[in-house]
């Protein structure tokens, strides 16, 4: 039965994990690449309006 607990644990921590890396890979893009393009958009509508 702690075999059975154990291995089932290491099942959601690895799950968790996973959803974590997702989560920060897709927060960095947003980073990199959303908020300088966002800020390049408002620069142009200023500009042009």
């Amino acid at each position: 039965m702690l075999r059975f607990i154990d291995d089932l644990a290491g099942a959601i921590y690895d799950v968790f994990k996973i959803i974590i890396k997702l989560l920060c890979y897709f927060f960095a893009g947003v980073l990199i690449v959303g908020i300088p393009l966002w800020l390049i958009a408002k620069f142009f509508e200023l500009l042009y309006h």
